[in-house]
């Protein structure tokens, strides 16, 4: 099945705890349906301190589930569905429902 929501893409959260926020997506996690989104589903984590990292008490994000997230529109950003088509020349491209703005491309 092919991904309507992709690594880099701007989405919308439209239920939970962080309703209505937008971010980037930083990283999908296909196996689980989950993503982790900017600035989203932030939690504080105490970390021990290691060679790389310094300890103390952390925010960080953690995954949500696809099901909660919506694309942003490319034109206005409000929630919008995804739909497939495909150019002139033959490449299959991503566009809102909402506006029908060409997401990739």
């Amino acid at each position: 099945m092919a991904a309507r929501i992709k690594k880099g893409d701007n989405v919308v959260v439209i239920t939970g705890k962080d309703k209505g926020k937008t971010g980037e997506v930083l990283r999908m996690l296909l196996t689980a349906d989950r993503a982790v989104v900017r600035g989203v589903n932030v939690a504080r984590r105490h970390t021990r301190q290691t060679a790389s990292q310094e300890g103390g008490i952390i925010a960080k994000e953690l995954p949500i589930h696809l099901s909660n997230l919506a694309m942003a529109d490319p034109e206005d950003g409000k929630p919008t569905r995804i739909g497939f088509k495909f150019n002139d020349d033959g490449s299959k491209v991503r566009f809102a429902k909402k506006s029908g703005g060409v997401i990739d491309g």
